[in-house]
């Protein structure tokens, strides 16, 4: 059996929006676009259909692969606790070589936004402190290897 998509419960509801978004409002716009379209006559030279029918194709494919996820996720219902880093953590870190400190949360791969301070737990980062403590030092296995000292962890 395939393991579960971990989402907050936060990523859950936006994935339900995003969702009911695709379906009510962007199906309808790229159904109105391909009448338009199909007005104009000559389908075989018809750029505007051409693009609408890309564009439906986009939509239908992020539809389902939302529906995709949300039937297939486990929800990370922020049982974390503040001594363990898990999933749903919000840790703060200080890297070891040039003491820049930094915070985020950890969460599942769907939800990964690292511009946003949300990093997921698959990433060598996440990798490397799941499951580690306040005060530990940790290595971290990326392209470039580094260490960092996990300084806080707090369920948000």
């Amino acid at each position: 059996m395939a393991e579960k998509i971990k989402l907050t419960k936060e990523g859950y509801k936006k994935q339900e929006e995003r969702l009911r978004f695709l379906i009510e409002v962007e199906r309808e716009n790229v159904k109105v676009q391909l009448a338009e379209a199909r007005a104009q006559g000559d389908l075989s030279e018809n750029a505007d259909y051409d693009a609408a029918r890309g564009r439906q194709a986009e939509i239908e494919a992020e539809i389902k692969e939302i529906e995709f996820t949300l039937n297939n996720c486990e929800i990370i219902d922020g049982k974390a606790s503040t001594k363990k880093v898990a999933l749903g953590s919000t840790v703060t870190i200080r890297n070891i070589d040039n003491g820049k400190e930094s915070t985020f949360m950890i969460v599942g791969t769907v939800e990964s936004d690292p511009v946003n301070g949300k990093i997921s737990n698959a990433c060598p980062l996440g990798e490397a402190i799941v499951g580690k403590m306040v005060g530990d030092i940790v290595d971290v296995k990326a392209v470039k290897q580094y260490k960092v000292e996990i300084l806080k962890i707090e369920i948000k």
